[in-house]
């Protein structure tokens, strides 16, 4: 997928890796338009094209009690003031077939979960809108059973299709990220490695799941140096008060430090 053909995504001839990153859940217009204005500050300065990214409803919970949304048109209506007030694109997950056609009105790429990726019309009402479809590669599935997901989105005509890793279960409780599938799946279609929910814990006694928020930088160096063509970073400036998935998301404090990092490793492996 060319990258030209997301609307508004700025250094598409950097040479750069390119980043999805923001909170798992927008909480608030404050909030969402805080976090974009510091990530978008920090990857102009190092030339990454940025697309916004934050979940308009969560619907996969472990508990009734879990926090799923503020409302959708509230929270679509502030990915679009994001995308508005700052010129970049956004993305969002969708969870049910009437989603696509929402979500489309408001954002510029639908994201398909990964525990979802196997649900054939969910994924085909997203392609049918047009816009770009990101494709997340199930907690259960190997790399290469994710062209046939990437073929559902090509059959309907739509070109512009990426797939994302999240790591694959270990266990009961843990994730583990296969770097050989990067190459695997990069034969499909553009290919991003989605580093903070590789690192998450799920199935918690507690019913919250759990993280490795002090992995993200060697995880997100493992991706870099196998060639991804994206990364995912979820991203908060109050993790352990985020609403949804504080346990595994980035400080945003330390974000610059990492990408600009990330960028170096990036610049250096394209010498070879």
């Amino acid at each position: 997928m060319n990258l030209d053909t997301i609307p508004k995504l700025k250094h598409t001839r950097s040479n750069n890796f390119f980043l999805l990153s923001g909170p798992c859940a927008i909480e608030g217009e404050e909030m969402a338009l805080r976090i974009a204005e510091k990530v978008l500050e920090i990857t102009s300065k190092l030339e990454i094209p940025y697309v916004f990214k934050g979940s308009f409803k969560k619907a996969n919970r472990s508990r009734i009690d879990s926090f799923t949304g503020i409302g959708d048109e509230k929270a679509l209506k502030i990915l679009r003031k994001v995308s508005e007030t700052f010129d970049i694109p956004t993305v969002t997950d969708i969870h049910e077939i009437n989603d696509a056609k929402m979500a489309a009105e408001y954002v510029d790429i639908l994201q398909i979960p990964a525990f979802l990726v196997r649900q054939t019309d969910l994924v085909v009402a997203a392609a049918e809108t047009g816009k770009v479809v990101n494709l997340k590669k199930g907690q259960f599935m190997s790399p290469e059973s994710m062209k046939h997901a990437v073929t559902k989105v090509t059959d309907c005509k739509n070109e512009k299709v990426m797939v994302t890793d999240r790591g694959s279960m270990f266990g009961y409780q843990d994730l583990i990220v296969d770097f050989r599938g990067i190459p695997v799946m990069s034969k499909f279609a553009t290919t991003v490695l989605d580093v903070t929910h590789s690192l998450q814990q799920p199935n918690q006694s507690s019913g919250v799941t759990g993280g490795r928020p002090d992995m993200i930088e060697t995880i997100a160096r493992a991706g870099i140096v196998n060639n991804v063509d994206g990364l995912f970073i979820e991203t908060h400036f109050d993790p352990a008060h985020a609403k949804s998935d504080g346990a595994n998301m980035l400080d945003l404090q330390y974000l610059e430090k990492l990408l600009t990092n990330l960028t170096a490793i990036r610049k250096t492996i394209q010498t070879f």
